[in-house]
């Protein structure tokens, strides 16, 4: 976009960078962002920076869209989304430079459980600089490689393939 410029939104809008329209309204193969899942719920989806999903398919009353992670998921054609990328991708690149930096936003030092002793974390012990067995959390739960969406959750139905290529576990 340029400085200066106008975006609109509406119905009768041309699918223009920065115009928000319906999906039905958007040719396929745009670049969406800030994407609504229910109509007039406000834009969820695809929203941090660099992010956009790519309108695939139109059905019925679905639109087919290609998700940052991968996924391909259903979603309303009455639903707004905004033509575009979100702006400053480079922001993953930026480098915090030390940690006081972090504690001025309120992140505490975060220690590593290997090196906590038996009874503070499932990973603590050993002698010297011995791993700790499977990543787990404080509590004892896996916290690597384990499914952790609510089975049977409403927008289940609207997933077409998972980021992976599988499909839900309840499916």
């Amino acid at each position: 976009m340029q400085l200066g410029g106008t975006v609109i939104s509406g119905d009768e809008v041309v699918p223009e960078l920065g115009n928000a329209l319906m999906l039905k309204n958007i040719p396929l193969g745009t670049v969406v962002h800030n994407i609504e899942m229910q109509p007039g719920q406000g834009g969820k989806l695809a929203r941090s920076a660099g992010s956009s999903a790519q309108l695939a398919n139109k059905e019925e009353k679905f639109g087919v869209l290609k998700m940052p992670s991968g996924e391909l998921r259903k979603i309303l054609i009455k639903c707004y989304a905004t033509i575009g990328v979100v702006s400053n991708s480079d922001h993953n690149l930026e480098s915090k430079g030390k940690a006081g930096r972090n504690r001025w936003k309120g992140i505490r030092p975060r220690t590593r459980g290997v090196a906590m002793n038996p009874v503070d974390h499932p990973m603590g012990g050993g002698e010297g600089k011995a791993s700790g067995g499977h990543p787990r959390s404080r509590t004892g739960k896996y916290a690597k490689g384990q499914i952790t969406r609510v089975r049977g959750k409403g927008s289940d139905k609207m997933i077409i393939q998972r980021r992976n290529g599988k499909k839900l576990p309840n499916k």
